[in-house]
């Protein structure tokens, strides 16, 4: 087909999906998913709107009742949808609610302080995606009725969704409210299979759950459960005047005993983050109010549970609050940990986040104006500020449990449980450690030059990859056996700077330290594989010496870069020179350079000290003897090691790619500009 052939793409060919059609053309943008999580999600969203008016103080009961013919129905007693005329559309505000995407009363105005619902989304999705809606709402003396049919306003003839309907748009008038009924408003959705996968349908554990979980949440409000069946109707009732240390209780495993009594942490606070005013002009620096309850408590078992809710709405996957509140246990039962005498023994670490959380049941619940998630199922909060308010009132109260008087003696029977936890953690890991190390021994046949170490442990052994031959002999006398193993390197290895990773593992001395490491390389690398705790290079103190120890830490930058972010890869600083001095009491004193040798005599002599001369210079690792070379470079408690890092990573590579990439003229360059910078006399000639 030539081009002209082919068919044209105009604006006729762009289609623009107007109100809820977009609903029904994309259910799972709205709704999360077309499976029963899907069905469910269309409940969450009506009981919703119902638990924000409990959240207001307009609403006492919620009553959620599931009709025998598939359909639900929330009933409560708020303030009602508001029914009069909306200025703008036109239309009264139970039509505008239920039929146009993004409109409601909790964009930022004085509807309410605090909602779960955000987008104005919700319930007009649930009508788009319904065979019928109906909507009956209480209030100014009136009960006022409305009917949809896949969003569009009209009048059923008669019961269920099977009824004659007709389109006809506007809010009618029932009746008058009777003496003493409440306000209030009464939703009842038959939701439409076709928009769902087969077999989806309502769970009603899951009803059951919610409501049980905003019970909990708002112990202000009652909640009524009433399934029906054919001729009868079971009814449960949730309601829980304590709150977060009800649901803590409910939720902590009950074969297990208690450790400490339940903490309720109250507190507010402010943090600033941008968004839109009322006219839809974007902000910076509005600032937000929060209020944020937990309650929590430890158990004598293993297992941890963390439950988070924003505006009652639970986030199954946490997010921003939930990382304020793991920070501020942590930092606050640290230093708890640190300041409490006789927890630790010396030399211990301190114990992690999971440590602390072992054991641990607890509720996370803030309430923040127009918070962000990362979805319209609200699963995940992602409002940045509200990490940092939760974490510092998080620390401030866990700090006052430590050291107030009366809490005292129950914090600390907590802190030795975490202390505990962490030890047994330690030594699993060590038993894995030890196992994994085995089966990397066993399973596959280590180079024959690697002269390895007996222990087990990955924490305590060392990995020195060896300039030459010659070094080995000596290092392999010098070195404990029990826990520093040997790899001796011949010349210098490849420049993998310029190379492709397969010509990078063609190369054999390369292709032995990444065998050796166990950790595989690149986007593969797994630092927690790798089988020794520290890997050191130990080459000869020259400009060769030099080069080879460049070209391996090019290797890990780029390829195992882990165990150089983790503090893992060492550089050894063998000496240069050997002063001895003369007389009864002879001084061995080992120089690094030149300067720092001639430097060293010159004070000696000025002392009165008589020098062996001509001071002797070591050529290379092999020249040292065991002893030395031990003292020198391999004694943990005297050599003098060089942690190599990359605290500035765009730096450092650039720094790489100047000085070992393949470009050759910014590297000339460099040099030529570089050269009067250089000490002449500090030249090691």
């Amino acid at each position: 087909m030539t081009a002209s052939a082919e068919p044209l793409y105009g604006a006729d060919d762009l289609t623009h999906l107007e109100g809820l059609e977009a609903v029904r053309k994309r259910p799972g943008m709205y709704i999360g998913s077309t499976d029963s999580r899907g069905v469910n999600h269309l409940f969450t969203e009506i009981v919703d709107n119902s638990t924000d008016e409990g959240v207001a103080g307009h609403a006492t009961k919620v009553v959620v009742t599931l009709h025998a013919d598939g359909s639900v129905q929330v009933d409560d007693d708020g303030r009602g949808i508001p029914t009069g005329v909306h200025a703008k559309s036109g239309l009264s505000g139970v039509e505008l609610v239920l039929t146009r995407l993004h409109a409601g009363g909790k964009f930022g105005g004085s509807g309410y302080k605090t909602s779960g619902g955000l987008h104005g989304v919700g319930a007009s999705a649930v009508n788009a995606l319904s065979h019928r809606f109906d909507v009956t709402v209480r209030n100014g003396g009136k009960v006022h009725e409305m009917s949809f049919a896949h969003g569009t306003p009209g009048v059923f003839d008669g019961p269920g969704p099977k009824a004659k309907f007709t389109p006809q748009p506007g809010l009618r008038v029932k009746g008058k409210m009777k003496r003493g009924e409440r306000t209030g408003t009464s939703i009842r959705y038959w939701h439409d299979a076709r928009y769902f996968e087969k077999g989806a349908e309502l769970d009603v554990e899951q009803v059951r759950t919610k409501l049980r979980n905003t019970a909990f949440l708002v112990p202000g409000v009652t909640y009524v459960l009433r399934t029906a069946t054919e001729g009868s109707i079971s009814e449960e009732t949730f309601h829980f005047p304590n709150g977060l240390a009800d649901m803590v209780e409910f939720l902590a495993p009950s074969d297990e005993k208690p450790v400490s009594g339940t903490l309720i942490i109250r507190g507010e606070g402010s943090y600033k983050e941008n968004a839109a005013d009322a006219n839809g002009v974007m902000r910076s620096n509005v600032e937000r109010h929060a209020e944020v309850e937990i309650a929590l408590r430890w158990g004598t078992g293993y297992e941890r549970t963390v439950e988070c809710f924003t505006n009652t709405i639970r986030n199954v996957h946490g997010g921003t609050h939930r990382r304020g509140f793991d920070r501020g246990a942590t930092k606050a039962l640290q230093e708890a940990i640190s300041r409490t005498r006789g927890l630790l023994k010396a030399k211990e670490d301190l114990p992690t986040l999971d440590d602390v959380l072992e054991g641990m049941t607890a509720v996370v619940h803030v309430r923040i104006p127009e918070p962000q998630f990362t979805s319209q199922t609200k699963d995940e909060l992602s409002t940045s500020g509200i990490t940092r308010v939760v974490q510092g009132i998080v620390e401030r109260h866990l700090k006052e449990w430590t050291e107030n008087r009366k809490t005292k003696a129950e914090a600390k029977v907590v802190l030795q449980k975490i202390v505990d936890a962490a030890r047994v953690r330690l030594t699993q890991k060590q038993q894995k450690d030890a196992a994994r190390r085995k089966t990397a021994l066993e399973g596959a046949a280590m180079p024959p030059k690697l002269v390895d170490c007996r222990t087990t442990g990955i924490s305590r052994s060392e990995l020195f990859l060896v300039e030459g031959d010659s070094a080995l002999g000596s290092a392999r006398m010098a070195r404990v056996s029990e826990y520093q193993a040997l790899l001796p390197l011949r010349g210098k290895i490849l420049n993998v700077q310029k190379a492709s990773l397969g010509d990078t593992l063609k190369n054999a001395e390369i292709a032995s330290i990444v065998q050796v490491l166990g950790a595989g390389t690149g986007r593969t690398f797994d630092l927690s594989a790798m089988r020794y705790g520290r890997v050191i290079l130990m080459a000869d103190a020259d400009v060769d010496g030099s080069h080879i120890r460049t070209l391996l830490i090019t290797l890990f930058a780029k390829y195992m870069r882990p165990v150089i972010e983790d503090g893992r890869l060492f550089a050894a600083m063998p000496p240069l020179h050997k002063i001895v001095t003369k007389g009864r009491n002879p001084e061995t004193i080992f120089t690094f350079t030149q300067r720092e040798m001639e430097q060293k005599v010159a004070e000696l002599e000025a002392a009165g000290k008589q020098i062996v001369k001509p001071v002797p210079r070591f050529k290379g690792l092999g020249e040292m003897d065991a002893d030395e070379l031990w003292e020198t470079t391999m004694n943990p408690a005297t050599r003098s090691v060089r942690r190599i890092t990359l605290d500035d990573a765009e730096a450092a590579e650039a720094a790489l790619e100047l000085l070992m990439g393949e470009k050759v003229e910014p590297r000339r360059n460099w040099l030529v500009e570089s050269a009067a910078r250089v000490d002449r006399e500090a030249i090691d000639v």
